[in-house]
């Protein structure tokens, strides 16, 4: 049932559209809109029961994300599913991450390491899909798994390039998702270790190898 649109402060209309952008951002990762799908800002807004204000500064954000486009028309709608895009992404990440990665196996302090022996553990124990989440990753491995590959890089000390990955991370998200469709079986287990093993030896070259090496199998999974 369509909740009733109501008035709000500043502060309450900030409020009101980090709920509907966490709203649109988990149905969207949940697989509620399939690629292409249009976001009606009218429909959201009754659906939701805020202003219409309130549901575009959502959709501005979603699409930040890079989990929605804004169309030449001023509508919004979900990615279409193209492996041209995705592999854009996974090339703008191989080519940045494994840099970062090597500034912060350089730079990272015990503290770092520390911090990184904590998110692989929790990632490795964490099951990747869960009852009831069909065949999409559960949110709580998706949340370690995106800890775990931030933390590795977070030793890197700068919070420019950890802006950069945070915006590609969002970007390639809803695309390693979908992978699980096409590519079940693979080994993330020993790919996560070989990870954690290498940046922990402080083998830079080693890491960053490591790292395009996942980041491959990932884009290769989601080619048509």
């Amino acid at each position: 049932m369509a909740r009733t649109s109501r008035p709000a402060t500043s502060s309450g209309k900030q409020m009101l559209s980090e709920q509907v952008y966490a709203h649109l951002r988990g149905a969207i990762m949940r697989g509620d809109y399939t690629p292409g799908d249009a976001l009606k800002p009218q429909e959201i807004a009754k659906e939701q029961g805020v202003s219409l204000a309130v549901v575009r500064e959502a959709l501005v954000r979603v699409v930040g994300d890079g989990l929605a486009d804004r169309l030449p028309n001023r509508g919004f709608a979900v990615p279409a599913f193209t492996d041209r895009r995705w592999q854009e992404i996974a090339e703008a990440r191989r080519t940045v991450e494994p840099l970062v990665l090597r500034l912060s196996v350089e730079r990272g302090d015990l503290d770092w390491e520390a911090r990184v022996r904590a998110a692989h553990h929790r990632l490795a124990r964490t099951p990747a899909f869960a009852p009831g989440q069909g065949e999409h990753y559960s949110d709580e491995w998706a949340e370690a798994h995106r800890v775990f590959h931030r933390t590795l890089l977070e030793g890197c000390g700068n919070p420019v390039l950890l802006e950069t990955f945070d915006r590609l991370w969002s970007a390639s998200e809803l695309a390693r998702r979908w992978s699980a469709r096409r590519n079940p079986g693979r080994d993330h287990v020993g790919e996560h270790r070989r990870l954690e093993e290498a940046a922990l030896a402080r083998d830079a070259d080693t890491a960053a190898q490591v790292l395009v090496e996942h980041l491959t199998a990932t884009a290769a999974g989601l080619t048509g």
